[in-house]
């Protein structure tokens, strides 16, 4: 939990910084270019992340990286200072906090749709444009497949859960019928 909190208030701050430069979106590209390296090259990250290795020789692997990613003066100065602070490890949740952030800012809430199979764009759309009239905001909706699911469809938006999947109403169907219930 401590380690949320500690993401939450690095992504706060760079968020800040962005809202007084104009340069949010570009904070938003970088951070998510280093993040994504950083997830995608194990060796890498253990390499500038872990203690372990001499603090020079992890920082100077830091700043080559910042220079081949072509970083602002800001970025780079952020990264630094999650590498003095002992935070770059945390980038990954830094990352996801900042987008979660970045998007409140631009009035777009991110969402989630899970179907049993797949679906066209054009339903999907139609989902979308729903889930933004419900809302008021822009939403950005991920969708995944999951089989098991049966049928249906299951949609979160933050703490709302809309679940009409066929496994759902199964289990409930269940449920009542060992209470005694008549469905």
């Amino acid at each position: 939990m401590k380690n949320l909190a500690i993401a939450r208030r690095y992504a706060k701050a760079l968020l800040l910084i962005g809202k007084e430069d104009g340069q949010t979106e570009q904070y938003r590209q970088e951070l998510e270019k280093f993040a994504q390296l950083m997830a995608q090259e194990n060796h890498l990250a253990d390499t500038i992340a872990n203690p372990l290795h001499n603090s020079g020789d992890r920082k100077q692997v830091l700043q080559k990286v910042i220079g081949k990613l072509n970083m602002t003066k800001v970025m780079s100065a952020f990264l630094l200072l999650l590498f003095e602070k002992g935070r770059i490890g945390f980038i990954g949740s830094i990352n996801d906090f900042y987008q979660m952030l970045a998007d409140e800012l631009k009035g777009v809430v991110r969402a989630s749709l899970v179907s049993a199979s797949a679906l066209t764009s054009e339903t999907i759309e139609k989902i979308r444009s729903a889930l933004s009239r419900k809302t008021g905001k822009q939403v950005a909706l991920q969708v995944e497949q999951d089989p098991g699911l049966i049928g249906g469809i299951v949609t979160r938006i933050g703490d709302l859960v809309l679940d009409g999947s066929i496994r759902t109403q199964l289990l409930n169907m269940r449920e009542s019928l060992k209470r005694g219930e008549r469905a």
